[in-house]
């Protein structure tokens, strides 16, 4: 199954990156998407795939318009 990402989307990874930060906001989306670090503002690309795996949860999903909002908290 292919997960749904959308520009502005905060996800949370399984693994921590070297700063600390479990939650990356999508920048790029494609084949390859495009993530930033909310901590320290690093920028990675992971292939669509290895996101799908790596993907714990998401923290908060943007909007048709680009809208951020927080996931549970309607």
């Amino acid at each position: 199954m292919v997960i749904d990402f959308r520009l502005g989307d905060v996800v949370r990874l399984r693994k921590p990156h070297p700063c600390g930060s479990y939650e990356w906001r999508v920048v790029r989306l494609g084949a390859d998407i495009g993530l930033r670090c909310l901590t320290c503002k690093h920028r990675i690309l992971l292939p669509r795939s290895e996101l799908e795996r790596r993907l714990k949860t998401f923290v908060s999903r943007a909007g048709v318009d680009g809208e951020s909002r927080d996931v549970g908290r309607e």
